[in-house]
């Protein structure tokens, strides 16, 4: 996935979402001048995530807008739930297994499934077995619908009963003390702009632009994290798990940084939508801010 797509979902996530999925290209390019992309870019990008199945495009008068397809809503969402939680959730003490013998001529698909199961965080228990404690069944019948291998998938939602315990899967799946040090990177970072941003947003010495770049890129930092923590429930984790530091810190300063970034986001996003569409969109901006308040 280039920059521009990753960026382009990263604000669909984060704020298109919550304004009816959709937006006017010229405002999409607008909200991307900040990070130095391109309108070449912009469209090169929103064009392959068509093809993806994210986007789909509709027509007004003369001009494009871009809509959050079921896929696409779906990952947004899932995405939402995870970057957005604050403590981990509790496990219902079962193990969601997909098993797969996807044939050599189609390896393209196999890589793709495969990369998209390690995305919704699955680890890899032996060749062509996955497994996560999450519930994920709607995600992964959606995935399998969109590569057409049914044919080739068994799902199973089971309980381990051993020899080894639950935390040996753990151990074995997911690099816990890997990712643990990539928490730490991110803390390490953010707790300093945290600091010393709070005051200067607060005073209003921070613009609005300056807000939205900054809280932009502090979601698309943080997003990183889909595709390295499987966000495992609590009794699976180590008791101090330091993503949990993280996801407070992050909360804390996206939440200073929300009120100043939601304005320029808006002014852009209105500006070129005309007063039907506006109509539309007036309930959904008035929950935006508490969608994104940290979920326990």
């Amino acid at each position: 996935m280039s920059k521009t797509q990753s960026l382009i979902l990263t604000l669909y996530g984060d704020y298109i979402r919550h304004y009816g999925n959709k937006i006017w290209i010229g405002s999409l390019i607008q909200l991307l001048k900040p990070f130095d992309h391109n309108e070449q870019a912009v469209r090169v990008a929103v064009s392959r995530m068509m093809k993806q199945g994210l986007l789909q495009s509709e027509r007004k008068g003369n001009k494009s807008y871009y809509k959050l397809t079921e896929r696409g809503v779906s990952r947004v969402d899932e995405a939402a739930r995870r970057i957005y939680k604050l403590d981990p959730h509790e496990w219902d003490g079962k193990w969601r297994v997909v098993m797969y013998n996807i044939p050599e001529e189609k390896r393209q698909v196999r890589d793709d499934f495969r990369k998209e199961l390690q995305w919704s965080g699955f680890g890899n228990l032996s060749n062509g077995c996955w497994i996560s404690p999450n519930n994920f069944e709607k995600e992964i019948h959606l995935l399998i619908s969109k590569y057409k291998i049914e044919e080739y998938v068994q799902l199973f939602l089971s309980k381990h009963i051993g020899p080894q315990p639950d935390d040996h899967l753990v151990q074995k799946c997911w690099p816990l003390d890997e990712i643990g040090e990539k928490y730490e990177e991110f803390i390490d970072s953010y707790s300093k702009k945290f600091i010393v941003h709070q005051s200067v947003i607060q005073s209003g010495e921070m613009s609005d632009e300056e807000c939205f770049i900054e809280r932009t890129n502090l979601v698309h930092v943080y997003r990183k994290f889909l595709f390295v923590d499987p966000f495992l429930p609590k009794e699976l984790l180590p008791e101090r798990w330091i993503g949990n530091h993280a996801a407070l810190l992050f909360n804390q300063y996206y939440k200073i940084l929300s009120e100043p970034a939601i304005r320029f986001f808006e002014d852009i996003f209105q500006e070129e939508n005309d007063l039907g569409m506006k109509e539309n969109y007036n309930e959904e901006e008035s929950s935006l801010i508490s969608y994104h308040e940290p979920t326990t």
